[in-house]
């Protein structure tokens, strides 16, 4: 296939996701794609970081912003941001390319994989949570403009079944659990770094042909603290293949990116602990918090989050003898 008529696609709907893209786009340079690279920006993006996109990506196309207004189905997934990915269906119209790559700003190429070129639409990885749909991370697809019509159609009429592109996606390609087994991609081109920890030994195994990683989730790498004397990242209870990756992107972003342009680092989203410092609480909000209390809540958001990623502790926290007694109090009311 003509390489020069390849393309790597990325979406941007702010300038966090605009310093993931950067992020993206180098580390694709440094495994040396032959690919064209392309990112598509919505009315978000300011007019600074369109021109950091501008020097390492071949093309920076504004888009207009769709947002499902699927309020309730998003709510089930707790990420109402998710309405905009509709935009993503957008990257059909590049009809100047025979066919691209779509990679979300939250991926990190690791190792070259221009041969995902050679595959059919719509070659994906399976959905660790639901295998029959595809992940809509990392996708191969051949830009048409018949088809984004069909889509945004699709989009209108029957809006998508988990608010986001996903949904939609997964619903237009309703074959694809089915039709063409040679579009099921190897979970290498998709790695779910949450989904690590679930089968540690699998990930031990082939964890070193992984060639792309998705940051999937609420917390992204732009988010976390980043120790630049030390090269360590603040991530406590973060499992190590995380960590790793996070430190991988931390340091295509200081060596590539943030010396682009500095104030790149000022405007970069703060990290949790940051963000905390500056929040300010309702009026309605106790006035009296107590330690103790604030450490029980903290602890109980560990507990969700680690839940969240698979992470159950058996034979502590989450052992069945404390499960039946917490259902026992629910139950009977019990003030133990």
């Amino acid at each position: 296939m003509d390489q020069g008529n390849v393309a790597f696609v990325t979406l941007a709907t702010d300038d966090y996701y605009g310093t993931g893209a950067l992020v993206l786009a180098n580390s694709l340079k440094l495994v040396d794609t032959k690919a064209k690279l392309v990112v598509l920006v919505t009315t978000g993006v300011s007019v600074r970081m369109r021109d950091n996109l501008s020097k390492i990506f071949d093309l920076v196309e504004e888009v207009k912003q769709l947002d499902s207004n699927d309020g309730e189905n998003l709510a089930l997934l707790e990420r109402p941001e998710l309405g905009v990915t509709l935009t993503k269906i957008y990257c059909w119209k590049l009809i100047q390319f025979s066919k691209c790559v779509f990679l979300d700003a939250d991926t990190l190429v690791i190792k070259n994989c221009d041969e995902l070129f050679e595959k059919p639409e719509l070659s994906a990885v399976p959905d660790v949570g639901w295998p029959d749909c595809f992940n809509s991370g990392v996708f191969v697809f051949k830009p048409s403009i018949e088809t984004f019509e069909k889509l945004r159609k699709a989009a209108a009429d029957e809006g998508s079944f988990d608010g986001g592109d996903q949904g939609l996606l997964n619903t237009y390609f309703s074959d694809w659990p089915t039709a063409n087994i040679s579009c099921h991609l190897s979970f290498l081109y998709n790695m779910n770094i949450n989904m690590c920890y679930t089968y540690l030994p699998a990930y031990h195994k082939f964890g070193k042909d992984v060639k792309i990683v998705h940051f999937l989730g609420n917390q992204k790498p732009w988010m976390f603290h980043y120790n630049k004397d030390t090269g360590s990242v603040d991530a406590p209870g973060t499992s190590a293949p995380l960590i790793d990756y996070l430190k991988m992107w931390w340091k295509i972003f200081n060596e590539h990116v943030s010396h682009a342009d500095n104030g790149l680092t000022e405007r970069h989203q703060p990290s949790v602990a940051e963000q905390l410092e500056k929040m300010t609480l309702s009026p309605n909000y106790p006035k009296v918090c107590s330690p103790t209390n604030f450490t029980q809540f903290i602890q109980k958001q560990d507990r969700l989050s680690e839940w969240e990623q698979g992470r159950i502790d058996y034979l502590g926290e989450d052992s069945y003898d404390k499960i039946q007694k917490k259902l026992d109090e629910s139950i009977l009311g019990s003030k133990e």
